[in-house]
């Protein structure tokens, strides 16, 4: 060691033998921990209520679509039926099926026609995976494991939502159903 990096040691050595010189010491290091743990509690408390809130058994409502052309439409029939399971950690299930789908002639899925097939297809919408609120974006967000539609598998999809007492609201964006519609769902939280 060089003389210089003595005389550096011995100064600090001495200037944290003071009791004065330890207090600030400690005085400064949490003015610099407490409000980064308190802002980092408040946020982690923010999301786990928000994730709280969702948790749970929502009936679907609605489930309208804006074309292109901003005209609406309703791809699931004027009365769809759906489910959207949450638990408490944000695993989620979410089946849409349109009003009035028609059945297998043959009574057997393997047997269908090209029709049936397409039906079966068009008037459904499945996937499960991971979703919770992102509080700093103010989107609900579906980490999709598998779909119905394979393109969405594996995939995240931010949705610009709405939360209003029981009554769940978020678009799905034109780009996620690939012909460019905007999908609505609306759920309402069963007790």
């Amino acid at each position: 060691m060089n003389g210089k990096e003595n005389d550096m040691k011995t100064a600090v050595k001495t200037s944290l033998k003071t009791p004065m010189n330890n207090i600030i010491a400690v005085i400064c290091l949490l003015a610099l921990c407490l409000p980064a743990s308190a802002f980092t509690e408040q946020e982690v408390d923010k999301n786990e209520q928000a994730q709280k809130y969702l948790a749970g058994t929502w009936t679907l409502l609605a489930a309208p679509e804006i074309r292109t052309d901003g005209s609406r439409g309703e791809t699931f029939g004027p009365n769809p039926q759906g489910l959207l399971i949450i638990d408490g950690t944000g695993r989620y299930s979410l089946q849409i099926y349109k009003s009035e789908r028609p059945k297998f002639a043959a009574g057997d899925k393997r047997k269908g026609t090209e029709a049936e097939y397409r039906a079966a297809a068009l008037d459904t919408s499945s996937h499960y995976g991971r979703c919770f609120i992102d509080t700093e974006r103010n989107v609900l967000v579906f980490r999709i494991e598998h779909a119905s539609f394979s393109n969405w598998d594996g995939s995240e999809q931010a949705r610009q939502f709405e939360l209003k007492a029981d009554v769940l609201s978020y678009r799905v964006p034109a780009g996620a159903s690939g012909n460019g519609t905007t999908a609505i769902s609306t759920w309402k939280k069963l007790h």
